[in-house]
């Protein structure tokens, strides 16, 4: 294999790995905790789960009949998609669903293996956050996933939103754009990268 061939099957692999510590953190939550906010704005847990069931397994006529019905956008689509099977499916379903897709290896069209691994890191931050549970990064993982983000563009668009800074990670081999040194651990400049952090917090 050459070397993205490794990456990819390494990343498959942590994606699995992902899946199965995400169900066994959603295992222990009550039904309160599934109805909680999560960081991303407007989504409950469950909502959250939701996203990452439906992304996981997305097929392209699925795919371009929502976008459709979301009259062109795709973060709308997300939006709604989400609310609609969380609303319907019970969370002991949704768990049940993620324990079943631990190992799919389905790459919804433009995507790859790092990008449903980003999704997974970035969403598990985002149940976890607010619940005040702590869940650790892989440092191999976030790096990968934060190198994919910084090349990526939409939909975060950090290498713009971050110009003028120098982010270098202090736990691994990572550094990306020029400017400003921006300094910490690769689980926390992923979370920046991806919005979730901001300089001003990393500096504090």
């Amino acid at each position: 294999m050459n070397r993205t061939d490794t990456t990819e099957e390494l990343a498959w692999t942590a994606v699995a790995a992902e899946r199965a510590g995400l169900a066994d953190l959603l295992q222990e939550l009550s039904a309160a905790q599934w109805d909680h906010p999560s960081l991303c704005e407007g989504w409950r847990v469950r909502d959250v789960v939701a996203h990452i069931l439906l992304t996981s397994q997305a097929k392209l006529p699925w795919l371009l009949w929502q976008t459709a019905l979301a009259r062109g956008s795709i973060a709308r689509m997300n939006f709604r998609t989400a609310i609609r099977y969380a609303d319907r499916t019970p969370p002991q379903e949704l768990l049940a669903e993620l324990r079943a897709i631990t190992g799919l290896r389905h790459q919804p069209v433009t995507t790859d293996a790092v990008d449903r691994l980003m999704d997974l890191l970035v969403h598990g931050h985002d149940i976890a956050a607010p619940l005040a549970i702590s869940r650790e990064m892989p440092v191999d993982a976030a790096r990968w996933s934060a190198d994919r983000v910084w090349r990526m563009g939409w939909p975060f668009h950090a290498s713009r939103t971050l110009a003028g800074h120098r982010l270098t990670a202090t736990d691994t081999d990572w550094s990306a754009g020029s400017g400003t040194p921006i300094r910490a651990p690769i689980a926390d400049l992923l979370l920046l990268v991806t919005g979730r952090r901001t300089v001003t917090s990393l500096h504090s």
